[in-house]
């Protein structure tokens, strides 16, 4: 009990100075431990077993007839002194080549986690561009791919982040410059009160609630904060609904709204208020962008989906637009040119609410004819 005591105190500082060494040491260490012990039972096993090998093949010798009764001492001493010599040199050069490729081999694996170390360091300071290079050990160069992916992942999400500042900014920007311009001129009496000024400063304020309003939603989006829930809805009762709706809203030289929808088509699993939002969005954007033809709304079901495309015949959108129509706050040169009403987000929305349903959502669009925009929901 008192060996135990008294041993306990060494191994544990050995194992507190074991787990300081780097990783590189531990290696090195380990493959020359390794290596030690197989030379040393190498040695054992060859000192205690050779010499009686060697003097059972003497005692063959004899029985063939020669004579080695003068000579025999004098033989195993000479095979010791050989085999002493012999095994020292060994285990120097044996010794000397495996430190080296220890160390090799150490320096080997650490290097590329040295470099990991000092990459991901200067990730953590900000540098998102920073990327690790491929290793040639499989482990370490799917560490590699895995910590390239998760950068991108992020820079990516930091560089969404800036863009949102920055556009959010800008869409603020407009509504605000134009209140403060006629509060100023209020205040100064440079610009009459008049009912027209109290409507466009009434319009700036709406706008700007707007933008607020769908910048809370979309982010609710995204972060799945929105409540979702999940019913049997028919869809058919709501598109003649919307239908209706629309159609009283839209001048008598606008475009005309037409429905293509079966009675029968089949209940979804839907929330009826978010289904309701989106095609009200897709429906407000079509009326928007289109001055004159035909807005249509189709609903049909295929396999275990149905899809509901609303169609327009208005401008249309340019091929190297279509990848950024669901971008938030993303619009077209030609609309960024007009100055469009809409905050950009709606869009945005409808594709998110679409896909917290369980859905998809797909643009085809042709300059000049027309758009459709068109969503799935899974079947009840």
């Amino acid at each position: 009990m008192k060996d135990k005591n008294h041993l306990s105190p060494l191994f544990m500082a050995s194992q507190r100075w074991t787990k300081s060494l780097p990783l590189a040491s531990r290696l090195f260490l380990s493959y020359l431990l390794v290596m030690i012990v197989a030379v040393g039972a190498l040695v054992a096993i060859g000192k205690l077993s050779s010499p009686r090998f060697f003097v059972l093949h003497l005692q063959r010798l004899e029985g063939r007839g020669y004579s080695l009764q003068y000579v025999r001492t004098s033989l195993v001493q000479g095979f010791e002194t050989a085999w002493n010599l012999s095994t020292f040199w060994a285990v120097l050069a044996g010794t000397t080549t495996a430190g080296i490729l220890s160390y090799w081999v150490s320096q080997r694996i650490t290097k590329p986690l040295t470099q990991i170390e000092r990459v991901t360091q200067k990730f953590a300071e900000g540098q998102l561009d920073k990327r690790l290079p491929p290793s040639d050990i499989p482990e370490l160069n799917r560490l590699s791919a895995s910590f390239n992916r998760m950068a991108m992942s992020l820079e990516g999400v930091e560089k969404r982040r800036r863009e949102l500042v920055g556009d959010l900014t800008h869409e603020l920007r407009t509504p605000l410059t134009v209140i403060h311009g006629y509060l100023e001129g209020l205040s100064d009496a440079h610009i009459e009160p008049t009912p027209e000024l109290y409507e466009r400063l009434m319009r700036e304020t709406k706008r700007l609630q707007r933008l607020v309003n769908d910048m809370q939603e979309l982010s609710k989006a995204e972060a799945g904060y929105l409540p979702i829930r999940l019913t049997q809805v028919q869809l058919y009762p709501l598109l003649i609904s919307l239908v209706e709706r629309f159609s009283e809203q839209l001048l008598e030289d606008g475009p005309a709204i037409a429905l293509k929808c079966s009675p029968s088509l089949p209940a979804v699993s839907a929330d009826s208020d978010r289904a309701e939002q989106v095609l009200i969005n897709l429906l407000g954007n079509a009326i928007s962008y289109t001055e004159n033809g035909t807005i249509t709304l189709k609903a049909w079901q295929d396999r275990h989906w149905v899809w509901v495309a609303v169609s327009d015949t208005g401008a249309g959108i340019a091929p190297e637009d279509l990848p950024h129509i669901f971008e938030r706050f993303w619009r077209a040169g030609s609309e960024r040119l007009k100055g469009s009403r809409g905050t950009g987000i709606g869009l945005a929305i409808s594709k998110r609410l679409v896909e917290l349903q369980g859905g998809q959502m797909e643009v085809e669009s042709e300059l000049g004819k027309g758009s459709t925009f068109r969503f799935c929901l899974p079947l009840a």
